[in-house]
């Protein structure tokens, strides 16, 4: 259960290879800065290229880096070298800084470059370039910005991060005290004893509550760096550079929440569903995920998620099944519960290696099975396009990068309501997928809303304290939820551990997921219906990378999402689930 990372760099040259970096990219500097204006279709396609082999020689350190930090932020060691790896590659990019800046001013002058056939396969890429060409700065302010974010919303990132690895909770167990960290804790939020669960939640946002001054402090100067860098980029509001980093447009994302906003009283209906099969009037927040009754106590272990989900994606395709045996022969999977490990789960892609880094907390519950099934299908999708795009192409947008991960998930519950032997077993996993279904669509709509709320109110004048955001939080998700749930008071302080808040220069992480959990179930309805014909469909999309837009990227599948009507089509699938459940009742 424990990764090797000794595959992306060795360990005992990783320190010199990092400090490396910077006088590589000095060599670049010299060979490229002034010249880029004066480039042909051939000439830029050698410096792209010479970029990405710049990246890729750095890549395998980098990541072994980073990747051993999250694993433990307690490791002296791996803060020592995440610390050099952070400094070296800021001082690596102020040099880089004069290309994206300089490419830019070469397509606003000569914008015919970007229909030159040399350069077709990044056609995209180069528009998009030309697109954030008037958001750029100078170098030397570009420059300015890289060391001021290295000790400014890196590090009020990093605090956030190190301040919950490295908190512990007392959670008391029948007659036992337990003292956990925050990887283990979360694992009761699913126990199938009620009080158990209610005990859990309670904990830890009692406590994080406790340190609101430290979230708050992080959050308020986060998200004013980004208005301040949105008015000195001149970008109209603040939500506008990350639609230029997701390629999706304003006229998407409000079809997809005009779709969720109808959607909500198929998610309330759910919630009344499970609170009858809990038997319950209503449920509490610390039911939200509760297993049903007779489920929870099911325990299972690596061997049984690693045969489950590998199962679940050698059946869809035998492509599929033999990237996952290759993740787990390869030990590129980290589920060991420890201090120090960074809270969730997520995949790292590695395209030296044609491969990926997958990180979680394995408890050996079903839920578990689920994250591995999403973080694989998120290596999945790596594998599929490390082999079919160059470096700069691969890595797809947020928003599509998700689709291999959910439809992993629905592959593993395809898989498991075919084994299931009885009402029951069928109704514990269609509990489990609606419930990511819900948590994903409109707990993360509420999150979107709450992010929309922090900076109405910073751009107001409104001063934001703990008490003020936490406010803000039960507002935005009072408004998905409405009276369908009892909300412990604690539970104000749920935004304080959202990692996805506090990501330095990524801002609005949120509504992808919507857009990916929508996206993915209106697939899943098509695949449904076509069968295997559907699976090249499926691959072309997950190959595709970043050379494609989302809209293009559905558009070659007969969908248009620019529609509310298409979103609807998400939700369409979801009460299918929904109607099979309530049939086991």
């Amino acid at each position: 259960m424990k990764w090797d990372l000794t595959q992306l760099a060795p360990q005992d040259t990783i320190e010199e290879d990092l400090k490396k970096m910077p006088s590589e990219a000095e060599k670049f500097q010299k060979e490229y800065q002034g010249r880029i204006a004066s480039l042909d279709a051939q000439g830029l396609k050698k410096f792209i290229e010479d970029r990405d082999t710049f990246y890729l020689k750095f890549e395998g350190p980098v990541m072994h880096a980073r990747l051993a930090y999250y694993a433990n932020a307690l490791d002296p060691e791996a803060q020592r070298i995440s610390d050099i790896a952070d400094r070296a590659g800021t001082e690596a990019a102020q040099k880089l800084a004069f290309s994206s800046i300089e490419l830019g001013k070469l397509l606003e002058s000569n914008p015919a470059l970007i229909e030159d056939p040399v350069l077709s396969e990044y056609k995209h890429f180069l528009q998009l370039v030309l697109q954030s060409a008037p958001h750029r700065l100078s170098e030397s302010e570009e420059k300015l910005v890289m060391s001021k974010d290295l000790n400014g919303v890196e590090a009020w990132s990093r605090l956030q991060s190190d301040w919950l690895a490295t908190r512990t909770f007392d959670l008391t167990i029948g007659d036992e005290v337990k003292t956990m960290p925050y990887g283990e804790v979360i694992s009761y939020y699913q126990n199938p004893d009620r009080d158990v669960r209610k005990s859990a939640n309670s904990v830890v946002y009692t406590k994080l509550g406790n340190d609101d001054i430290v979230w708050s402090s992080a959050l308020r100067s986060i998200c004013d760096d980004h208005i301040r860098m949105c008015s000195l980029r001149k970008y109209s509001d603040p939500m506008e550079p990350s639609l230029e980093d997701n390629d999706v447009d304003k006229e998407t994302i409000n079809a997809l929440m005009e779709a969720i906003d109808e959607g909500k009283s198929f998610y309330r209906r759910y919630l009344k569903t499970k609170a009858k099969l809990l038997g319950l009037n209503k449920l509490g927040n610390w039911d939200l995920m509760a297993p049903l009754p007779g489920s929870g106590n099911i325990k299972y272990s690596w061997e049984d998620s690693k045969r489950e989900v590998f199962e679940a994606y050698s059946s869809f395709d035998k492509e599929f099944g033999e990237y996952i045996e290759d993740m787990f022969s390869r030990n590129h999977i980290d589920g060991e519960v420890r201090m120090g490990k960074t809270s969730g789960a997520f995949c790292s892609f590695w395209y030296g290696g044609k491969s990926a880094y997958v990180l979680q907390s394995f408890n050996g519950q079903l839920s578990d099975i689920y994250t591995q099934a999403h973080e694989l299908g998120h290596a999945v999708h790596a594998y599929l396009g490390q082999r079919a795009q160059k470096p700069l192409n691969f890595n797809p947008g947020s928003c599509i990068a998700e689709c291999g991960s959910i439809f992993g998930e629905l592959l593993l519950t395809k898989s498991l309501l075919e084994k299931a032997k009885s009402p029951e077993e069928k109704r514990a996993v269609l509990c489990v997928v609606l419930d990511e279904f819900g948590m994903s669509a409109f707990q993360v709509t509420a999150r979107f809303l709450f992010e929309n709320s922090l900076y109405a109110s910073i751009n107001g004048g409104k001063f934001l304290d703990g008490s003020a955001i936490s406010d803000l939080w039960v507002n935005a998700r009072d408004s998905i939820y409405g009276d369908s749930v009892e909300w412990l008071p604690e539970m104000k302080w749920e935004w304080t551990m959202k990692m996805h808040y506090y990501i330095p220069n990524y801002r609005y992480y949120n509504y992808p997921y919507v857009f990916a959990q929508l996206f993915v179930f209106a697939l899943y309805r098509l695949y449904v219906e076509e069968g295997e014909t559907f699976i090249p469909k499926l691959k072309k999309l997950l190959s595709a990378g970043s050379s494609q837009s989302p809209y293009d990227l559905a558009k070659d599948l007969g969908f248009d999402i620019r529609s509310a009507d298409f979103w609807k089509k998400g939700i369409k699938q979801a009460e299918y689930f929904l109607d099979e459940l309530e049939k086991t009742m």
